[in-house]
């Protein structure tokens, strides 16, 4: 069921959107918690900072410890000597820590040194300056230290403002002032709280969405997937996938699979109409073999020895044609040896009647001597089938090809049965017999393999009033 779940694009999409949100969403929500505590800590430290520099001013004035304002706005100040004794603090305050002495009373001359439960100290500010002040000077430097007090029973945490003055007659005092903490805390916590409801929701919609979205998105894909099962199961090629009206990689995925279902059955289609007409040129030389040979077995003297060769000899040129047409179906790619047209017009020219060959010197191609004599000798068999007198074969350069060109005297080709005639099976004259006309195979053969090569096969009229084949191939 996992699997089922997480194999699905749109399950993968929505689980992916919404990590990247959640992962995002917690960095920047760590980001501004940290940026608002900071901030709410430096203006409890502002706040502190001002409460100590207001009783250093007054330390510096010459005001007495009694007379100093020291439980004002309910925050924690302690004054303590530079023996650690404390000489004077708010009346209110009960209990403290996080400054230089624990205590929260006066302690008369002489009553000890520091006491326990220093503060830790949160700046590495250096106060060496403030340790050799004038009299009546106040120190520039500020250490801050968070901690806690008490307050007429109120704990509450606090930020601490470490000043230094220099006192005449008292000399050098440390002055410890509290600013709360409690909107820092009310802040952040708030903001927590707010997060934590607010993330899951957040999430929940960003999924939604998401799933919503590739949901519509993908659904023409799954028309696609369903069509193409259908097309499947009835192996019903003419059948197309919809096509959405939109203008995105769906849509060209489905004009693409159309276009292949397309290609597949015109090849189906072709290859059908293969095997029938290979069927029906195979019935015609085995059913007259089959006919001599019964006929030879009832009357031995009867046996037409010549017709039974030559029925064979046709069944032997069919079955080496379809063979060669089904390898280069199957892709079978030519040789890369190099070929003389002009010496390969020549052998093939040698030993038939009023073919006539005209090469000024070699012409070489890359290909397949085989296939590419077999080009030759198929077009030499169609120009002599339909010249009156003579045939001729020019092999000569043009640019980056190779040409070879037969034309003959005959009565040509038609302007409308110039592509027809490359087709399979295809004989222009319905009348002429099969054994005068052949197969069908032979000029089909021919172009296929010049497509092979990287050339072209076409026809045109000759100067003589025949039919002019030129075979062009790329040179090496």
């Amino acid at each position: 069921m996992r699997r089922r779940l997480f194999g699905s694009v749109r399950s993968r999409a929505t689980l992916g959107a919404t990590l990247v949100v959640a992962v995002a969403l917690l960095a920047a929500g760590t980001a501004v918690l940290l940026s608002l505590r900071s901030n709410l800590v430096g203006q409890a430290g502002t706040q502190a900072e001002r409460s100590a520099r207001e009783v250093a001013a007054d330390l510096a004035a010459g005001t007495a410890y009694e007379q100093l304002s020291l439980d004002d706005d309910d925050r924690p100040v302690q004054i303590v000597d530079a023996a650690g004794r404390l000489v004077a603090a708010g009346e209110q305050l009960e209990r403290i820590s996080g400054t230089g002495t624990d205590a929260v009373r006066p302690q008369a001359p002489g009553g000890g040194g520091p006491a326990e439960g220093d503060g830790d100290d949160d700046d590495d500010d250096d106060d060496s300056d403030d340790r050799s002040l004038e009299p009546g000077e106040i120190g520039r430097d500020t250490t801050f230290h968070d901690g806690s007090a008490t307050i007429e029973g109120e704990s509450a945490d606090y930020r601490f403002a470490e000043v230094h003055v220099e006192v005449p007659g008292k000399g050098a005092l440390t002055v410890y002032a509290g600013a709360p903490l409690s909107a820092e805390q009310s802040a952040v916590n708030t903001a927590l709280t707010v997060m934590l409801i607010g993330l899951p929701l957040l999430l929940g919609v960003v999924a939604g969405v998401t799933w919503l979205v590739t949901g519509r998105a993908l659904r023409p894909v799954a028309g696609i997937r369903g069509e193409m099962a259908a097309i499947t199961a009835s192996e019903d090629l003419a059948r197309r996938v919809p096509v959405p009206d939109t203008h995105d990689e769906v849509a060209r995925l489905a004009r693409t699979t159309n276009e292949t279902l397309a290609a597949l059955e015109t090849s189906v289609e072709r290859q059908r109409r293969f095997v029938a007409d290979a069927s029906h040129e195979l019935r015609s030389p085995i059913a007259s073999l089959r006919t001599q040979l019964e006929v030879a077995a009832a009357h031995p003297e009867l046996l037409d020895l010549d017709g039974a060769v030559a029925d064979t000899v046709r069944l032997q040129h069919l079955a080496a044609d379809l063979l060669l047409l089904a390898r280069l179906d199957a892709g079978e790619g030519p040789a890369g040896t190099r070929v003389d047209l002009a010496a390969l017009a020549g052998e093939e020219a040698a030993g038939r009647t009023g073919v006539t060959v005209e090469a000024t010197g070699a012409v070489e191609v890359a290909g397949s001597r085989g296939q590419l004599g077999r080009v030759l000798a198929n077009l030499l068999d169609n120009a002599q089938r339909h010249a009156r007198t003579a045939v001729t074969v020019a092999v000569r350069r043009d640019g980056d090809r190779a040409v070879v060109a037969v034309a003959d005297d005959g009565d040509g080709v038609p302007q409308a049965d110039r592509e027809r005639i490359f087709e399979r099976f295809v004989r222009l004259d319905a009348a002429r017999s099969r054994d005068d006309g052949g197969a069908g195979l032979g000029l089909a053969i021919a172009r296929d393999v010049a497509v092979r090569h990287g050339g072209t096969l076409t026809v045109r009229d000759a100067p003589t009033g025949g039919a002019l084949f030129e075979l062009r191939l790329p040179l090496p």
